[in-house]
Formats: structure tokens, sequence, C-alpha cells
């Protein structure tokens, strides 16, 4: 089943295709905590990332974004970025399950805002 999704579909994982141009072409560069493997081509003007389960670039951390898209040419690993302490962890996007955020006065939510700022008018 399993070899039947790699076939058929590009958001669970690699493909073959892209399995054979990484055997062939690719350098190993790199593991984020998240279990993505970095990779680069032999002269570095391609990058590549093959991710640990779903493809969904938001799991990709800001240190390693930075590197794929060449701001700068040394990977996280060889020369970690300094964080800043009111830096949060990276959270993936949540949009789309129950943890998504959303306002007050959304459709979404279960129950009605209340308004305190808005009076409505009546007619006399």
């Amino acid at each position: 089943m399993d070899f039947l999704k790699r076939v058929l579909t590009w958001w669970n994982g690699q493909t073959i295709g892209t399995q054979v141009f990484t055997w062939r072409n690719g350098i190993r560069v790199g593991e984020d905590e998240q279990g993505n493997v970095f990779y680069r081509n032999k002269d570095s003007s391609r990058r590549w990332v093959i991710y640990n389960g779903e493809a969904e670039a938001s799991r990709i951390s800001p240190d390693w974004h930075g590197w794929l898209h060449h701001t700068w040419d040394r990977t996280p690993e060889q020369a970690p970025l300094a964080h800043k302490g009111w830096e949060k962890p990276h959270q993936e996007n949540l949009t789309g399950t129950p943890l998504a955020y959303v306002p007050p006065g959304s459709l979404l939510r279960p129950e009605p805002a209340e308004r305190r700022d808005y009076e409505a008018w009546q007619p006399e």
C-alpha cells in the first residue's frame, strides 16, 4: 500500500522520481528536529527537502527555510541562528484543523460573540 501511495500521490512523502533524483544527485546536508532531511546537488544550485511524513511546507523551521531559499549558504547545523528570548518556537500551520485560530464574531465559533459596543436601533 505504501508503494502505491508513493506512485500516485506527492503529499505522502517523496515520489519515486524524487527518490531516484535524490539517489543520483543528492548530497545530504542535514536533518531538522522533525526528521525532515535536506539535500543539495553537487554545485549547490538546487536545494530540496524530503519530508518526514506529510509534505507540509509550514513544517520547515525558519532556520532551514532560509537555507533552502539561498538566503544564506551555511546550514543551521553549521551556523545556528541566534534566537531572541521573545521568539516563540516554530509551530506548523493549523488552518483547517480543530486547533485553528477563530476570531471573536466568526461564524465558525460555536457560541456567538457578545457585543457591548453596539446598541441596536429601535424605531420610536
